[in-house]
């Protein structure tokens, strides 16, 4: 019984203490969570550290627009600067890098197809812009002075002028200037599919100063004086083809909009598409000064000084002095031939195209 009594005592003490041990938790537990909220002390947290965004985050961070894009140029000899472009467009003023010893290839979608001179993956100002997460990355091709002369690219610059949906042509003595818009189909459709490039004029003039190397296979599409039927008829086969063009326009007396993304509007001057005293026209009768004028005032329409057609193809050395005042650089002529490295920027040939020129006339002239 004694021992059995010290058990019983010894039981009811542990059930004691177990009871002080939980009442004191309770007691602080209660005392913690009726704490004033300054009082308490929270756990220590890790710190967010913000990364900063890069040159190109930065640049479509500041233009604050869906269709904003940055450009980001990989290679030796490249910008380091991001340009800021806008998908829907083409690409405007990509630069042209240049290093001693080197020339210029262009810009490529890989790094793999700028060691191979892809020509279908090279990017110029005849493409559309087109990002992923607002950013695009180019990279450079480069090649040398002697592989490039070696080359020996000759560039066809074309030359159209009126178009007919009439397969027997037009009547009268400019018959010979339309060209039928079935022919101009089948050849917009052949430089579309076979391969082609088509350079910007700042890649032109690259070309003939040596700078830049341009594919084999390369051609510029024009036309002489914007008239009705251009719009009309050609731009929709230029728009569905989605090949660069350049409307030669004469600002006295129309001054459109482009008709498409595809389509520049080039100077064929303002007003000097006339015959002058001799019979020529006024670019080889007016001095320098009216001719520097006249373009100015093109210029000043068309918001851009690159390259002009000399109305009728007449020039001398007084219209290249005006040319050349008003700040182009280039001309170009009705003379027959090619664009070779070495070109008189201010006497650019041409192919020229006329009425009952088809598709097989069209690649005995440029392949």
């Amino acid at each position: 019984m004694a021992s059995g009594g010290k058990r019983r005592r010894a039981g009811i003490a542990v059930i004691i203490s177990a009871v002080i041990v939980l009442a004191g938790a309770a007691a602080t537990a209660y005392a913690w969570f009726t704490r004033a909220p300054e009082e308490i002390v929270p756990r220590t947290t890790a710190a967010v550290i913000e990364r900063p965004l890069t040159k190109a985050e930065q640049l479509v961070a500041d233009a604050n627009d869906p269709l904003a894009c940055a450009v980001s140029f990989i290679g030796d000899g490249t910008p380091q600067e991001p340009m800021l472009q806008w998908q829907s467009t083409l690409y405007a003023g990509l630069p042209i890098p240049a290093q001693d010893g080197r020339v210029f290839a262009g810009w490529y979608a890989s790094e793999a197809d700028a060691a191979a001179f892809t020509v279908a993956a090279r990017i110029n100002g005849a493409d559309p812009v087109v990002c992923v997460d607002q950013q695009v990355d180019l990279f450079a091709g480069w090649t040398t002075p002697e592989a490039n002369a070696a080359a020996a690219v000759q560039v066809p610059i074309l030359m159209y002028h009126q178009f007919t949906a009439n397969p027997e042509g037009e009547t009268g003595w400019l018959r010979g200037n339309y060209a039928y818009i079935g022919d101009f189909d089948a050849q917009m459709s052949h430089i579309a599919t076979t391969g082609f490039y088509l350079p910007t004029w700042d890649e032109l003039s690259a070309f003939i100063d040596g700078r830049l190397s341009l594919p084999a296979r390369s051609v510029i599409i024009t036309d002489d004086d914007a008239d009705q039927t251009w719009f009309d008829l050609a731009v929709p086969v230029i728009d569905r083809y989605e090949l660069l063009s350049t409307s030669f326009m004469i600002t006295a007396y129309r001054q459109d909009p482009p008709p498409s993304i595809y389509v520049l509007r080039r100077s064929h001057t303002n007003d000097m598409h006339q015959a002058g005293e001799n019979g020529k026209g006024r670019m080889t009768n007016w001095t320098a000064d009216e001719i520097a004028a006249d373009l100015n005032a093109s210029a000043d329409v068309l918001g851009v000084r690159e390259v002009i057609a000399y109305p009728f193809g007449h020039y001398n050395d007084t219209a290249k002095q005006g040319v050349a005042q008003a700040g182009f650089e280039m001309a170009r002529t009705i003379e027959p031939g090619y664009v070779e490295i070495g070109t008189d920027k201010l006497a650019l040939p041409v192919v020229r195209i006329d009425y009952g020129m088809g598709l097989d006339s069209l690649i005995k002239r440029i392949g």
